[in-house]
């Protein structure tokens, strides 16, 4: 039995796949000029608001999903925090959407809703705290990939 291997250079795009990557096979992950990091900022946004709207829409409902707490300084009813989750979640979700597509605006749209999003889940922490604390990581997530992202070269900041 003799072993035979490909000779030649490889053709078509599987060939592409075969050389390193721009940078030398390992790059750091800097979310700075790349468009990974929107990316990620983005799709993180869009999943963070929907799940918002369902963590809001749980607590208007008046389930039996969020614990009965005590009193304690920032306390709300529950209808309360439904509409506070509701609207930050329509309104991230959008934005993430809106990063998708590479709006400018959404940038610092995003920045702005993702910390808003971060105080609402810390002070809803006495409610579902494990929940609140996945949350607030996802939001420190998106303010870190949207806050080192760097415009590209001869794109203005009014933007699309």
């Amino acid at each position: 039995m003799t072993s035979h291997s490909p000779t030649g250079e490889p053709h078509g795009e599987i060939g592409t796949a075969w050389s390193a990557p721009p940078g030398g096979p390992h790059r750091p992950v800097t979310g700075g000029s790349e468009p990974d990091g929107v990316l990620f900022a983005g799709v993180l946004l869009l999943c963070s608001g929907v799940l918002a709207v369902l963590q809001g829409i749980a607590a208007l409902a008046g389930d039996d999903v969020y614990a009965r707490v005590g009193s304690y300084v920032y306390e709300l009813d529950l209808t309360g925090w439904g509409w506070i989750h509701l609207v930050l979640g329509v309104l991230a979700a959008a934005t993430g959407a809106a990063l998708l597509k590479d709006v400018t605006w959404a940038r610092f749209t995003g920045i702005f809703l993702a910390a808003l999003s971060l105080v609402a889940q810390f002070l809803f922490l006495p409610y579902e705290p494990l929940w609140s604390v996945v949350v607030m990581a996802v939001d420190v997530f998106v303010i870190w990939s949207l806050a080192t992202w760097q415009e590209r070269p001869g794109r203005s900041a009014a933007g699309s």
